[in-house]
């Protein structure tokens, strides 16, 4: 989603790195109080080291959620992680983003009137059985609430497989959305066979597929997918496998599942860092996952070898929108009593998905 954010100025645009810092740690000091600022692990260093708060996007929202003391929680993060904060806070707290530029083009990749089409034309060629809707994290609140309304769980990269579980022992089909990787790998770990699983292309009738492949199917995915993991491939893991036998090979399962099935590990942003830094020194890493994630694993862990999976730098470019300057302005309209860039979902989505977000916590 793509909001517009307005200019800030040159004041902010011409200001060296290093003044920003001082500016940004002494309005930090200024709002101590009534501040939380949350940072999600693909984030720049040089807004990182400003988080009261890191993680991934779920344990960012529910961290503010407990923190009802703080009135303004700044997320440095992408739009559908404010959305989900703003979800579980309180009326009475601001939930702001420092860049209204910062989306997910994965969440935009369904947007609620595709996905309401989707599943009109899903129920309608699945026949009587009952379809149960689960969407990623990553997607709109607008999403959420229809898989709310319509019985389903969000889920994470981490539970996707228990929520997938869950799902089919509800109902025949589960429709997965937006990640198809995320979907497809977890389907295949659950043992659900291959032909049981189909994909739902966008803009097509019955999503490209036959009505009797329908009907077998159990999972259908959503063709959605995370640009920074896409750029992985087998060769990328077949080439690591040549160079160095002794390097273990982690993966996010947002990556296609024939990279996910060469690794020696996937899981995700929180897992991924848990292996590697847990492992014994003198451990060698191939990891296939956002560049800033990676180096800053590399900078912690001295005594191992941590790498990029890919030879490019895979960076999440809607969340390098976060910048110091943006944080810098946020902070200095909220010592001034002004809210810029507020993230509000109204009543009724919200209700909504927080049932599809409670499920999960549920399960």
């Amino acid at each position: 989603m793509v909001l517009q954010q307005v200019d800030i100025g040159s004041e902010f645009y011409e200001q060296a790195e290093e003044i920003l810092a001082e500016r940004i740690a002494a309005r930090k000091k200024e709002l101590e109080e009534k501040l939380l600022i949350l940072c999600h692990h693909y984030q720049q260093e040089a807004v990182y080291r400003f988080a009261d708060m890191t993680g991934d996007s779920l344990k960012l929202a529910k961290h503010a959620a407990s923190c009802n003391d703080k009135p303004y929680i700044v997320f440095c993060g992408v739009h559908f992680m404010a959305e989900s904060a703003d979800i579980l806070t309180g009326d009475d707290q601001a939930v702001i983003l420092p860049d209204l530029r910062a989306g997910c083009p994965m969440a935009d990749m369904a947007t609620l009137d595709d996905v309401s089409w989707a599943w009109k034309e899903l129920e309608e060629a699945s026949g009587a059985g009952r379809i149960i809707p689960v969407t990623y994290i990553n997607s709109s609140a607008a999403i959420k609430a229809f898989v709310g309304e319509q019985g389903g769980s969000v889920c994470t990269s981490s539970n996707a497989e228990r929520v997938l579980t869950w799902a089919l022992e509800r109902g025949e089909k589960v429709f997965f959305f937006p990640d198809e990787h995320l979907g497809r790998n977890s389907a295949i770990a659950l043992g659900i066979k291959p032909e049981e699983i189909i994909l739902w292309k966008r803009d097509e009738h019955l999503g490209g597929n036959s009505a009797e492949a329908i009907k077998q199917a159990k999972v259908i995915l959503w063709d959605g997918y995370c640009t920074v993991h896409m750029q992985f491939a087998a060769a990328h893991v077949r080439e690591w496998r040549a160079k160095d036998p002794e390097v273990r090979i982690i993966v996010h399962p947002e990556c296609r599942h024939e990279v996910v099935a060469g690794s020696d590990q996937y899981g995700s942003t929180q897992n991924i860092i848990k292996a590697v830094s847990g492992s014994p020194p003198g451990s060698k890493w191939a990891v296939g996952t956002e560049i800033n994630l990676v180096n800053r694993l590399a900078r912690l862990n001295p005594d191992k070898e941590i790498h990029s999976l890919s030879p490019f730098q895979c960076l999440c470019s809607t969340m390098y929108r976060i910048k110091p300057k943006y944080l810098l302005w946020v902070l200095d309209n909220l010592v001034q009593g002004e809210v810029k860039n507020q993230i509000t979902v109204d009543p009724e989505t919200a209700k909504l998905a927080k049932i599809a977000l409670d499920r999960m916590l549920e399960i």
